[in-house]
């Protein structure tokens, strides 16, 4: 077995790993108080209500936002850049599409987002594995 052959198949076995991992963290969130799960798989916890308009898919909406993975680890945070992102609604991944839809403007939602409304089998940096769940914390602060 080469060296190719060997880096192969620990990224196969990590991504496994990732996604088994993923899945009994989210079975046992969908018990938690507070924790609703949509038929997607999307879960999400509202911290803060806010009472103003929800976006759509094709909004352009400015957030802020911490990421982290189930772990605890931050891969991303507007909040710890001090500047909050902007980006149209259907160019992000499945999970924020779909669940800052049910977000007025004014809120604070915790999504907790499988692997495949994620990133899925693609590894996107060196925190975010392949098949890795995702959590983040996001306050919609306007649609644009």
């Amino acid at each position: 077995m080469g060296i190719s052959d060997m880096l192969f198949k620990k990224k196969a076995e990590q991504a496994e790993a990732n996604l088994k991992a993923g899945q009994e963290f989210l079975a046992q969130n969908s018990k938690r108080e507070g924790v609703t799960e949509l038929p997607s798989g999307l879960q999400y916890e509202v911290l803060v209500q806010g009472e103003g308009e929800k976006p759509t898919a094709f909004n352009t909406v400015t957030c802020h936002y911490h990421g982290t993975l189930i772990d605890g680890t931050v891969f991303d945070s507007s909040v710890q850049r001090g500047k909050p992102a902007s980006f149209p609604l259907n160019m992000v991944i499945k999970g924020w599409t779909e669940g800052l839809q049910l977000m007025p403007v004014g809120s604070k939602y915790r999504f907790f987002i499988p692997a495949d409304l994620a990133y899925g089998e693609r590894q996107v940096s060196a925190q975010i594995g392949a098949n890795s769940t995702l959590i983040f914390d996001v306050e919609l602060l306007g649609i644009n």
